[in-house]
């Protein structure tokens, strides 16, 4: 008896999933339980299992995209096949890698796209992502093999021969385009910076890190800072804590805040719920689950949504100072920069002071310049004042 698998609904605006990876062969006898395919939306990435025992069957190719409730497999029930011991001499030879074993390679739907474009055999990759899979730079710093023969070595390839390479956009990364594009035509984005003293901030991270991390589990990471800050500062101004829908403007009482993840797929966002009733080590703990949760492609969209302000941190890139784009609907956005050591006055001397850029992205049809430097003032002094969000000051 044979069962479809179909793709399964992930979300109310989603129509339609693109194939990502087989985990399985075809033909490939699976157990209930097992991942056989994973399936990318505009927004997230889904593992899929077989429901029972049998024979696998594929009814599509890596990259198809198929609509919701459409079938991408099919499982032939029936007992598992036993190995054969009449078989051939020449079967019990050690076979060379099969592009059929090679599929069954644990790497990343881009991993496999490059290397299948560049001839790179996988099996002779090693992975360094989690549980050894191949990533995306893996397989760029490997080399193809040389074909095995005995024929001489070909010439050198002619000049402008793969010299570019052409794939098709993932789902994700169209909609992060769309997305981006949108922003821009929709809002009104303007950016104005300041510059922040980290000092205090690094000092209190210094001498309570031991503590912390013995108490709590976790680092103390500056993350958890700038997203307290935000919320001492949208308390202070809530045109920032608010959205247009409409010719109506919708003014949030709550203090869900994004923190953008870079991951080889993109950029996810996921929320942070009640910042405002949070400790630094829940906040702290809610990133470091989001982060995995994201590198290993487990967000689901419920991680995504409902946000009403971001942080995005380009110093870890080692950005110096940038200007974000708004994340809609919302209207700020916040980025953070690479710490440097730069001369500053202070009490007319010049000392030297660990010193980070901030650029506060916002939409001008509903914040008023006046409003977003008061914003910025604020997030600032209680990054140079750690103790003014302990006391609420």
């Amino acid at each position: 008896m044979a069962h479809e698998i179909k793709i399964p609904s992930v979300g109310e605006s989603i129509a339609s999933a693109t194939l990502g990876t087989w985990h399985k062969a075809d033909g490939d006898y699976v157990r209930a339980g097992e991942v056989i395919l994973t399936i990318e939306t505009d927004k997230i990435s889904t593992e899929l299992e077989s429901d029972r025992d049998g024979v696998l069957r594929h009814l599509a190719a890596v990259g198809d995209e198929l609509a919701i409730g459409a079938p991408v497999a099919r499982i032939e029930e029936g007992e598992a096949p036993a190995a054969s011991s009449e078989a051939p001499a020449a079967e019990a030879k050690p076979a060379e890698p099969t592009p059929e074993s090679a599929a069954q390679v644990k790497a990343t739907p881009v991993a496999k796209k490059i290397a299948e474009g560049e001839g790179i055999d996988l099996s002779r990759v090693s992975g360094t992502g989690a549980g050894g899979k191949i990533t995306k730079a893996d397989v760029l710093g490997a080399s193809a093999p040389a074909p095995e023969s005995a024929e001489p070595a070909a010439a050198p390839a002619v000049a402008g021969e793969k010299r570019s390479t052409r794939r098709k956009m993932s789902p994700l990364r169209r909609k992060i385009a769309t997305h981006l594009v949108n922003a821009q035509h929709e809002a009104a984005i303007l950016t104005t910076f300041n510059e922040c003293d980290m000092s205090a901030a690094m000092d209190l991270r210094k001498r309570l890190q031991d503590d912390f991390t013995a108490r709590h589990g976790v680092k103390l990471g500056f993350m958890s800072f700038f997203v307290k800050a935000v919320v001492e500062a949208l308390r202070s101004v809530p045109a920032v804590n608010a959205r247009i829908e409409g010719d109506e403007i919708v003014e949030n009482h709550f203090y869900d805040i994004g923190v953008a993840v870079g991951t080889e797929k993109g950029l996810f966002v996921p929320v942070i719920r009640d910042c405002d009733q949070k400790s630094f080590a829940g906040i702290e703990k809610d990133i470091v689950d989001y982060a995995n949760k994201a590198r290993e492609g487990k967000l689901s969209l419920t991680d995504l949504q409902g946000g009403v302000f971001t942080i995005t941190n380009g110093g870890i890139y080692g950005s110096l100072l940038s200007t974000p784009i708004l994340n809609p609907p919302q209207s700020g956005i916040l980025g953070m920069h690479s710490i440097q050591q730069r001369p500053v006055a202070v009490d007319g001397q010049v000392v030297i002071r660990p010193m980070m850029y901030l650029a506060l992205s916002y939409d001008h049809r509903l914040v008023d310049g006046k409003e977003a430097v008061t914003f910025l003032v604020r997030v600032k002094q209680c990054l140079e004042n750690p103790e003014r969000m302990l006391l609420g000051v």
